[in-house]
């Protein structure tokens, strides 16, 4: 409110006690409820209330405001309207609600269907190993007409009972032999096994050692190889085996061994390439999938399922593995390479790690790997599309 001068103010109509006045005491303005005021002795009874006075001059409009007032309350609903002559649109078909509960079993028996088509014949049983016994001889066929060509004589017949002497009749020709009837079928396979025939007299026992040259090789003692030398027993001096592995040593001199051709085991697989993939190498040296890959992979190099890499081979020796990718429109690729479990990082061809893999193709890593020490392995990978 601007501020304006006493006589300007409106008129206060009565006093109730509580309006504030001001008032200077000692010198100092203060405020002052009109009660206490009335509370000063020698204040006389108040006097008439005194005409009002002039309305002052209207104040100047304030600024308008920028906040947006209460909304005000809704009114009442109005009247429904009537109702339309037009069918609205077919609201959503709702969700189809539970099955209802299996009714009771049947009491009358349907009908039987037809008889469906009769399969295919089973496969003819194995021949029996045990002969049948011989069916009865079939019946002599009837005797044929008189030949008027005299026949080969037949084979002389067993000697009859000497009969009564008759008189002697003049000798008829011979007629000609019937066919032979029919073989009777097969009879089943005995149930009875027959009795085993008597054991072979037991075979010489062999030496209990070879001699070769002044050497003597007990048996079942020696990984050396003995061979035919010119009917004599040789004894290889460079080829050792324990039973399993055929070790080939040569000489500084000659190759260890000559292949004119030679066959590698590879396991083909329609698997897609994902995850850990475990590769031993002593089921394969080539391991092919042929699904598409699905995923980044791990290689994870081992003798076996049961036997370590690090146990099968010794330091100072090298594998060379190949593992052949089928790749699909989106290409995955061999992103770590572990032996026995632990990782290591390859040293790659061209000196840098593959980050993808090549679409639509068959991508094939070849890994060779070395053991330099006790669980200790360098490899080197290479990655090559085909396509």
């Amino acid at each position: 409110m601007a501020n304006q001068q006493i006589p300007n103010l409106p008129a206060a109509i009565s006093l109730g006690g509580s309006e504030e006045v001001e008032v200077v005491q000692a010198g100092v303005s203060r405020r002052a409820t009109t009660q206490q005021i009335a509370n000063l002795k020698g204040i006389g009874p108040t006097g008439p209330t005194g005409p009002q006075g002039d309305i002052g001059p209207t104040g100047p409009t304030g600024p308008i405001s920028t906040e947006l007032g209460p909304t005000g309350p809704t009114g009442p609903t109005g009247p429904t309207g009537a109702d339309s002559t037009v069918q609205g649109p077919t609201g959503p078909t709702g969700p189809t609600g539970p099955t209802g509960p299996t009714g009771a079993d049947s009491t009358v028996q349907g009908p039987t269907g037809p008889t469906g088509p009769t399969g295919p014949t089973g496969p003819t049983g194995a021949d029996s190993t045990v002969a049948g016994p011989t069916g009865p001889t079939g019946p002599t066929g009837a005797t044929g007409a008189a030949s008027t060509v005299a026949g080969p004589t037949g084979p002389t017949g067993s000697t009859g009972a000497t009969g009564a002497g008759g008189p002697t009749g003049p000798t008829g020709s011979t007629g000609a032999v019937g066919p032979t009837g029919p073989t009777g079928a097969t009879g089943a396979a005995s149930t009875v096994a027959g009795p085993t025939g008597p054991t072979g007299p037991t075979g010489a026992n062999g030496p209990a050692a070879i001699t070769v040259g002044t050497t003597t090789i007990a048996s079942g003692t020696s990984t050396r190889l003995l061979y035919d030398n010119a009917a004599v027993v040789g004894e290889t001096s460079g080829i050792t085996t324990n039973g399993t592995t055929l070790t080939l040593a040569g000489t500084t001199a000659a190759l260890s061994s000559v292949l004119t051709n030679a066959a590698e085991v590879a396991t083909v697989s329609a698997t897609a390439a994902t995850g850990t993939i475990n590769f031993d190498v002593t089921t394969q040296s080539v391991l092919y999938y042929t699904t598409n890959a699905s995923a980044n992979w791990t290689v994870n190099f081992r003798a076996s399922s049961g036997t370590s890499l690090n146990t099968a081979m010794a330091t100072g020796q090298s594998i060379t593995v190949a593992f052949l990718v089928t790749q699909g429109a989106t290409a995955y690729y061999n992103n770590a390479v572990q032996v026995d479990g632990s990782s290591v990082t390859p040293k790659y061809q061209g000196g840098t790690a593959w980050s993808a893999g090549n679409a639509s193709g068959v991508d094939i890593y070849a890994y060779t790997i070395v053991k330099t020490g006790s669980a200790a392995f360098t490899i080197f990978a290479s990655q090559t599309k085909f396509a």
